[in-house]
C-alpha cells in the first residue's frame, strides 16, 4: 500500500519542492488538489486539459522523485446554490484531467443544496422527526442531489475514473448510511458504480462512528482513504461535539477563501473537537488496525495524509504524522 501526502498543506511550495519533502520523509504518494474549496498551486488545470505534452511533462516530474500522483481532489460543495460558486464545474472539469492523465481517483465532496428551490445558503437538515425537514431532506436528494450524481456517475465512467467522496458533515453523504443511498440512487441500472467513499476517520471519530466498522459496513464501496486523526476534548462532555461557536476573522487578517464572497471563520478557543496529526488522537495501535482492515476489506491501495493540525508547523506536522503512519504500516506488513 503507498502511503503519502495530500499537498494543499505544502501550497506555499512549488511542486518540485512539495515532492521533495514527501520523498524526504519517506512517502511515495501524492494528493493534488484541482479545485473546489481552494486554489490549485500545483497542478496547472487549464494547460493540461488542452495539452498531452503537457501532461507527460507533469507526470514526469512526480516519477523523477519516486512518487505517484494516485489522486486528484476536488473538495467543494458541488451543489451549492449560491451562482457564484462553481465547485461543480470544477468536479466536472477534475474528472476530465484525472481521465486525460490516467489518474483513476478523484476526490470530494458530496455536496449540500439550499433547503428549498431558490435558495441560495446551503442547509444541513439531520434527525428530521418534523416533516418541515423531511421535506428539506426528499428536495435536496430527489430534486438536486440524485440528477447531479447520475451526471457524475456517467462522466466518471466515460473518464475511466473513481469519484471518492469524503463523509463530511455539512454535506448529503457524512456517513456510511448517507454513502450507500447515494450509490444506489446514483447507479445506472445494469452499469458499473463509479462512486464511492474515500475513508477519512476524523470525521467519522467526532461522529462517534467507528472507522473500522464503518470499513467493513461498506467494503468495495471505499475507494481511497486518508489519514487525519481527531482529537474528542474534555469539553465535549459538557457541550458535546456539536459547536456553533466561531467566530469571524476580520478581513483585515485575511481569511481564507471558500469561493465567491465566503470565508473560512475561527474555531472557538476551546473546542469539544479538533483535527490533530496521526497518532495525537488515537495511537500507532488503531492505525495499524484501520490499514489492516483496508487491506481486508476494500480495495484501496493509497493512503494519503492530510495535515491540518494547527499545533503543529506545517513540515512538523507531516513529519510526525508520517513517522506514525509508517510505523503502522511496518506493523501490518511484520
Amino acid at each position: 500500500m503507498k502511503l503519502g501526502a495530500y499537498t494543499a498543506c505544502l501550497h506555499d511550495k512549488t511542486l518540485d519542492g512539495a515532492l521533495a519533502i514527501l520523498r524526504d520523509l519517506g512517502l511515495n504518494s501524492a494528493e493534488i488538489n484541482a479545485g473546489g474549496f481552494i486554489g490549485t498551486p500545483h497542478i496547472p488545470v487549464d494547460e493540461l486539459l488542452s495539452s498531452a505534452e503537457a501532461r507527460e511533462s507533469y507526470l514526469a516530474t512526480f516519477a523523477e522523485y519516486g512518487i505517484e500522483l494516485t489522486a486528484l481532489n476536488c473538495n467543494g460543495n458541488p451543489l451549492h446554490p449560491d451562482p457564484e460558486i462553481h465547485h461543480g464545474d470544477d468536479l466536472k472539469r477534475t474528472i476530465k484531467l484525472a481521465g486525460l492523465l490516467g489518474i483513476k481517483t478523484v476526490i470530494t465532496m458530496s455536496g449540500l443544496p439550499a433547503a428549498e428551490a431558490g435558495g441560495t445558503r446551503p442547509s444541513w437538515t439531520v434527525i428530521p422527526w418534523d416533516s418541515v425537514y423531511k421535506e428539506t431532506l426528499d428536495y435536496q436528494w430527489d430534486e438536486v442531489a440524485v440528477p447531479f450524481w447520475k451526471e457524475i456517475q456517467t462522466l466518471a465512467a466515460e473518464s475511466d475514473v473513481n469519484v471518492a467522496i469524503e463523509m463530511h458533515p455539512h454535506n448529503l453523504v457524512f456517513n456510511p448510511a448517507t454513502m450507500k443511498r447515494l450509490v444506489a440512487l446514483t447507479t445506472p441500472e445494469g452499469g458499473v458504480n463509479r462512486v464511492g467513499a474515500e475513508m477519512d476517520p476524523s470525521h467519522l471519530f467526532w461522529q462517534h462512528i467507528d472507522p473500522i466498522a464503518a470499513i467493513e459496513d461498506l467494503g468495495d464501496l471505499i475507494f481511497f482513504a486518508a489519514a487525519k486523526d481527531t482529537l474528542i476534548h474534555e469539553t465535549a462532555a459538557v457541550n458535546g461535539v456539536l459547536d456553533d461557536r466561531f467566530e469571524w476573522i476580520p478581513a483585515e487578517e485575511n481569511p481564507v477563501g471558500l469561493g465567491g464572497r465566503y470565508t473560512v471563520t475561527r474555531w472557538p478557543a476551546v473546542p469539544g473537537w479538533s483535527f490533530v496529526a496521526v497518532g495525537r488522537g488515537h495511537d500507532v495501535a488503531f492505525w495499524t488496525s484501520f490499514l489492516s482492515a483496508l487491506e481486508q476489506h476494500t480495495p484501496v491501495r493509497a493512503v494519503n495524509i492530510e495535515h491540518e493540525d494547527a499545533s503543529f508547523g506545517q513540515i512538523e506536522g507531516l513529519e510526525f504524522a508520517a513517522r506514525n503512519l509508517l510505523e503502522a504500516a511496518q506493523t501490518v506488513t511484520a
